[in-house]
């Protein structure tokens, strides 16, 4: 039990030490991962679409 309220005190105390981002650095960074998010959603649907047309062309004699 000592244990683990050592641990939980070795956690609060690093936590203190975190240098955490402004809101300026997140809001950026949250840009980029919606952006890049964006980004994979729109090209993985463009392969979709085309790697269905060519199985269509192949399959619909």
């Amino acid at each position: 039990m000592g244990k683990l309220f050592g641990y939980f005190g070795s956690v609060k105390r690093e936590m203190h030490e975190v240098t955490w981002p402004t809101k300026k650095e997140l809001r950026k960074a949250m840009m980029t991962v919606i952006g890049t998010v964006f980004f994979f959603v729109i090209f993985f649907m463009v392969v979709d679409y085309g790697i269905t047309s060519i199985l269509d062309l192949f399959l619909k004699k």
